[in-house]
């Protein structure tokens, strides 16, 4: 083999460069290049020709059909959700959040549960000794699963024992970040050491067959630690969300190859552990008060489950100086946008206030269909008339003012429908279109087409430009 090579891997984007420099040319970033060496040569002595030879590829054509990819069911349903089913034999999933929010604690149940239906699990960590973890399954009440434990961050070690366990059906790794082989020259954690013990982890799930979970660090910013390439590498990208002031976590789906991305999965952290949210608009909603001002209910989609979540908005009179936008749970950037628009085409005066906005329940909302909740609760905070009790919302705004449709209308009004709401603001369907709406029997809809109908209903109680419907 012949002499290594120097060259230098952006942590933050993957990016390989020849030589050092404080900014990543690729992504922007600073001082996010690591030295790693790479040797000169292909491994096993080959040589770069273009004169060698292979083996010729077998190529076959788009028709056919593949049988789905087996499961293996955890028995915790929200987590199963999330994988699409299950776990699938010889995939590789990557479970990444904040430190302390629930990782060990969710995998640890999830092992044990799978350990009590009959599998082999082997849990090995890299960050706690074995009487640290079986003080956790002693608190949580999963002492006599029959999970096999050990603690171990060497490669090759945990490679060798693994070929012990023919028959395992999961192996977690906590964390990928603390895993190390003596074939590469860097610390642990180091971008090379990651890619490398990854690789290595990887290989022996595909070749035994046993699924593989890695525990990833995140940054400052909520992204995995280490290169962008190990989320490519991986099957499955999980993020455990939350914030531990609140009881709730949320288990997001960022990429699967197996099932619909950006699924959820709702748990509650209580002194037992994390408990699955079967329903999880009735706990986000328990404490909600219907006669306060500057609130209102978004009927919202999370991957494949509608959710409804409370919006809250406080407008706070300031003087002088710039105007304060504080936004939690949601798009800061749409706030001002929303902002914009109220003042611009239905003449409220929202530039003297400060803003704070959060979205109960510590859930973090996404997507635009949320701007028509956020308005009505702008609009009522700014009137201090609160919004009709019974009343959900959902519909994109655009910068004109107008409203637009949203996906999965049908899911929404029948989540709304289910916990007792009565009215239902959506934006105004297109003439002449052809899909039929099935609108849930006991709920009416309340069709807005412009974003000065909503001010004018709040506001002084009338509902022009509205168009009441019932099934």
């Amino acid at each position: 083999m012949g002499k290594p090579a120097k060259t230098y891997v952006c942590a933050a984007c993957g990016g390989v460069f020849p030589k050092w420099a404080g900014r990543c040319e690729a992504c922007g970033e600073w001082n996010t290049l690591e030295e790693q060496m790479t040797p000169a040569s292909l491994p096993g002595g080959l040589k770069a020709s273009p004169h060698r030879r292979g083996a010729k590829l077998e190529f076959v054509g788009l028709e056919g059909v593949s049988p789905p990819p087996p499961r293996v069911p955890s028995t915790i349903a929200e987590f199963d959700r999330v994988l699409g089913g299950g776990l699938v034999p010889a995939s590789v999933v990557l479970v990444g959040g904040d430190p302390g929010i629930g990782k060990s604690t969710l995998l640890l149940q999830a092992s044990a549960a799978l350990g009590r239906a009959g599998r082999q699990v082997i849990y090995i960590s890299g960050e706690e000794s074995v009487d640290q973890i079986r003080l956790r399954a002693a608190r949580l009440g999963l002492a006599k699963s029959p999970v096999h434990l050990a603690a171990a961050t060497q490669l090759g070690d945990i490679l060798a024992s693994l070929a012990q366990f023919p028959d395992a059906a999961l192996v977690v790794i906590d964390s990928i970040q603390t895993m190390w082989t003596e074939g590469v020259d860097s610390a642990p954690g180091s971008v090379t050491q990651v890619r490398a013990a990854a690789f290595e982890l990887i290989r022996a799930a595909k070749t035994q067959g046993f699924a593989l979970m890695l525990v990833g660090h995140v940054t400052k910013e909520g992204n995995i630690a280490g290169p962008r390439v190990l989320e490519h590498m991986v099957d499955v990208v999980l993020h455990f969300e939350g914030d531990r002031g609140h009881q709730f976590r949320i288990l997001r789906g960022i990429k699967n190859r197996f099932g619909a991305t950006d699924e959820i999965g709702v748990f509650e952290m209580t002194s037992a552990g994390l408990s699955e949210v079967a329903n999880p608009s009735a706990l986000f909603l328990a404490e909600r008060r219907g006669n306060v001002s500057g609130s209102a209910v978004f009927a919202g989609l999370e991957g494949s489950r509608p959710v409804l979540v409370e919006i809250q908005v406080l407008l706070a009179p300031n003087p002088g100086g710039a105007p304060r936008r504080s936004v939690i749970g949601w798009d800061s950037g749409r706030l001002s946008m929303l902002l914009a628009v109220l003042e611009t085409r239905c003449g409220l005066k929202l530039a003297s206030s400060d803003v704070y906005l959060n979205v109960a329940g510590g859930l973090r909302v996404g997507e635009p269909a949320a701007d028509l909740a956020v308005a009505a609760a702008l609009i009522s905070a700014a009137a201090d008339v609160p919004t009709d009790p019974q009343m959900v919302f959902f519909g994109e705004i655009g910068l004109s003012g107008e409203l637009r449709q949203v996906a999965q209308t049908d899911l929404r009004l029948k989540e709304a429908a289910k916990l007792g709401f009565s009215r239902a603001a959506t934006p105004k369907r297109v003439a002449g279109g052809t899909a039929r709406l099935a609108v849930p029997k006991g709920l009416a809809m309340v069709e807005i087409g412009h974003l000065t109908d909503l001010v004018g209903a709040i506001t002084t109680g009338a509902k022009p430009g509205m168009k009441h419907e019932e099934d």
